[in-house]
């Protein structure tokens, strides 16, 4: 899963290299805030003793020799494109380029060093375009900068270039980007004024313990301690911490315990004990498992999830918004007692979260796409070693674990941002309760208030909410369907999984080339829409129904459009079918 990364200068990025911004990704967008500021970060970075700047990422996938599709970061490369056009540096031929939209390569071309196009009829250039250029050309007059002083301090500034890796799932990697806020100097914050409150340096070398083995979220807690650490913390097969561990005191006593016995051994036990661990410890023998597994959220977004749960924060309260990072942790470090009770549910909620909260699994036939995996940490025992294994939580990759996993997934490519997965605090907070608790009844009704507080029936187009779709999605999957007798989804379908998808596809095209155009209530019904991957989207444009359904790969993504493929195949789709169609889905919906 690894990236090529490169450090390129800003100011020749559009001498050496082409770009193109895909037609799945949004337009221009930056107003006068983020342009100014922009200029401003670079304006101020250099000088003062300060030899260099970094602006940051742009994640790319190299099509050809010298030609980038931007993943992630074309607002900042299209405001350094407008502000490199304004210094007059020079570009090599189709630098940046906007894929199959003609009034972007139309104003981008025309741009002079002093024009912003207006050369060129109103209707046929793109305003955001020219309207971030004369931002630019303002700011500097109002401003009074200067141009070369200021293309000598851009000779300074560097952008890291990042590749994604051959064969990846570009929607998969267009939401991580999207949901991993990592705030590190916040968190590193965080630890240190828990560790100020602690009484004595045993219970700061626990804490410090305990927040990096946490820290790892992309591998099982368990293996990320100590094997001899692991033999005291946690149940005999791993999964579990074991009952006597109450609280933070009982923690540090069992690994300050193994701490002092260890200083007891002789040189020859220690030469021996390192031995077995490296034999027995797959966390240090393993660097591949350590890559095997990918969280759903980062350590940062785990901790605000850790304290809405110890502090029972409701839905509505702005808990898991990592703006109010450090305001929403004070509370923890306000007394010694607050600061190991905020430890010890750390580490009890991260054994639960590995547990009970689907990651992406790399592994086998799926190492490079990944699939949805929901399994627990278990050990077992191979030639006098001990080994993890991962299994289906609920003991059965079929049945309950299975539709476990597809309504956790409903929600995770539903609630893409961190903010918005009060689904995993309601999944820890009940689970520190009781975790005999029914999860899949639990799910299933927050699903249904959000369907239902959605007011879908009097919604339409794209003030539909995603949850409808994801969820409607879920019930097919989980009853089957069938159509006009005949068995079209079968019961947990086992080759069928929720993929990343946030865009609502017209089956009957907004702009059809034909020349039947429909109402604007029937166009935007929720018969004739589905949810599918950008990519999907861009692929299907303005394609009729027909010519729709000849693209399984695509069809798949939607278990409510295989229906509708099914209904058109042999046959025209309709205004009828649709509306026959979104009546039926109601009545699944609410059934």
């Amino acid at each position: 899963m690894a990236s090529d990364v490169n450090i390129i200068p800003v100011y020749d990025i559009f001498m050496k290299y082409n770009y193109i911004v895909p037609i799945y990704q949004r337009n221009y967008a930056w107003e006068e805030k983020q342009i100014e500021q922009l200029i401003e970060d670079i304006d101020g970075a250099i000088g003062h003793g300060k030899e260099s700047y970094f602006l940051g990422n742009l994640i790319v996938n190299q099509t050809d020799n010298n030609l980038y599709e931007v993943i992630d970061g074309q607002q900042r490369l299209t405001t350094l494109y407008l502000l490199e056009r304004f210094l007059g540096l020079p570009f090599s031929k189709d630098a940046l380029k906007f894929e199959a939209r003609e009034k972007y390569a139309r104003t981008l071309a025309s741009m002079g060093n002093e024009s912003t196009g207006n050369d060129l009829l109103e209707e046929l250039t793109a305003k955001e375009i020219t309207k971030g250029f004369q931002i630019i050309s303002d700011y500097f007059s109002n401003k009074k900068l200067d141009k070369n002083e200021f293309v000598t301090k851009l000779k300074k500034v560097f952008l890291i270039r990042v590749q994604v890796p051959q064969n990846i799932d570009l929607n998969h990697y267009f939401e991580i980007m999207n949901t991993r806020g990592e705030q590190l100097e916040l968190h590193e914050i965080a630890k240190a004024k828990l560790l100020e409150v602690l009484s004595n340096n045993d219970e700061k070398k626990v804490a410090a313990e305990i927040w990096e083995k946490c820290s790892d979220m992309n591998s099982y807690v368990q293996m990320n301690f100590d094997v001899s650490v692991r033999k005291h913390l946690f149940t005999n097969n791993w999964t579990s911490l074991q009952n006597t561990l109450q609280d933070f005191d009982t923690i540090k006593d069992k690994i300050i315990s193994d701490e002092e016995n260890s200083e007891k051994k002789t040189l020859q036990d220690i030469l021996i004990g390192n031995k077995l661990l490296n034999l027995n410890d797959p966390s240090k023998s393993n660097d591949m498992e350590n890559e095997r597994f990918e969280s759903t959220i980062s350590f940062p977004n785990f901790l605000l999830q850790v304290n809405a749960v110890v502090r029972e924060l409701e839905e509505e309260d702005s808990s898991l918004d990592d703006k109010n990072f450090l305001d929403s942790l004070s509370w923890a470090w306000s007394t010694t007692e607050k600061a190991k009770e905020f430890l010890y549910y750390l580490l009890k909620c991260r054994v639960l979260f590995d547990k009970y909260i689907l990651k992406r699994e790399f592994a086998r036939d799926y190492k490079e796409l990944g699939k949805w995996s929901l399994q627990r940490l278990e050990k077992y025992t191979d030639k006098n070693s001990d080994k993890p294994k991962y299994v289906a939580t609920f003991g059965d990759e079929e049945g309950i674990n299975k539709q476990l996993r597809t309504l956790q997934s409903a929600l995770r490519i539903t609630y893409t941002s961190p903010k918005t997965m009060h689904w995993i605090t309601l999944l820890l907070t009940e689970l520190l309760k009781n975790e005999s608790i029914n999860l899949i009844c639990l799910l299933e009704g927050y699903c249904k208030k959000k369907v239902s507080d959605s007011d879908y029936r009097n919604r339409s187009g794209f003030g539909i909410e995603r949850i409808v779709f994801s969820y409607l999605d879920y019930l097919l999957y989980r009853d089957g369907y069938s159509l006009d007798g005949n068995e079209l989804i079968s019961p947990l379908r086992d080759d069928w999984q929720f993929q990343f998808r946030s865009s609502i596809e017209h089956f009957y095209p907004q702009n059809p080339d034909a020349t039947e155009v429909w109402d604007s209530a029937t166009l935007n019904c929720f018969g004739n829409l589905a949810l599918i991957t950008v990519s999907g989207n861009s692929k299907f444009s303005n394609m009729p129904p027909e010519g729709k359904i000849q693209y399984n790969d695509i069809i798949n993504q939607s278990l409510k459009l295989k229906i509708m493929q099914a209904m058109t195949n042999g046959d025209t789709w309709t205004k009828i079918k649709a509306e026959k169609h979104q009546q039926e889905m109601f009545m699944i919906l609410e059934k």
